[in-house]
């Protein structure tokens, strides 16, 4: 049988077509610019943290203001930020797992990682909530002095964000446990990019008020 009459009837034996009409393999190497531009998912997504991304440098430029004052008073970081970071990290690691285990279409180990991932993304979020109350039991709240007043601030933004990224996580889960995603697609690549980026942000964050 020609190889033109087998691709016509078993168009699956073959890779999916370009704009162009020339065969590319499945998955790809990841969007081109032209893919970037016209996925308004995608777009959305950069433009939301373009936007977030500018509301934590306007943050930036009040705190380091906000710093030369004469009432500023260091604060020390809580002992459990660390360990919160460790688990935030881990969870955009776990994501990258599920993330592979989708191009290879395993959805089944895919859907375990990515509730994995997760889990540790819901831990991050309460170890939060546990370091704000451990301030609390040292007589530190919001309107202690200038630098508890930002930590509480920017952490409390992120982690606002940071639930959003819980909601898409267990709307991705839905999808994948019903076998709605694409095989040989990046199903995950918008939540993976979303959620690095607030581990991003977190990094940044822990420099800004603890380092510089």
């Amino acid at each position: 049988m020609p190889a033109e009459l087998l691709q016509k009837t078993a168009p699956g034996l073959s890779g999916p077509r370009d704009p162009e009409g020339q065969d590319r393999p499945p998955g790809g190497d990841g969007p081109s610019p032209d893919q970037f531009l016209d996925s308004p998912a995608r777009f959305g997504l950069w433009a939301f943290m373009g936007t977030v991304t500018m509301l934590f440098v306007g943050f930036t430029s009040a705190y380091l203001v906000r710093r030369a004052s004469a009432d500023w008073q260091p604060l020390a970081p809580p002992s459990l930020l660390w360990l919160n970071t460790a688990v935030l990290l881990s969870s955009s690691v776990l994501l990258e797992r599920a993330r592979g285990q989708l191009r290879r279409w395993a959805p089944g180990d895919a859907l375990r990682w990515l509730a994995a991932a997760g889990l540790l993304g819901l831990l991050f979020l309460a170890g939060q909530v546990a370091a704000w109350r451990q301030l609390a039991a040292q007589g530190i709240f919001l309107a202690s002095n200038p630098h508890s007043s930002f930590f509480y601030l920017l952490s409390g933004v992120h982690a606002a964000h940071l639930v959003g990224g819980l909601g898409w996580f267990a709307s991705a889960a839905f999808r994948l446990r019903r076998l709605a995603l694409t095989p040989g697609e990046d199903g995950l690549g918008l939540l993976a990019t979303y959620w690095h980026f607030l581990a991003a942000v977190w990094i940044y964050l822990l420099f800004l008020l603890f380092v510089v």
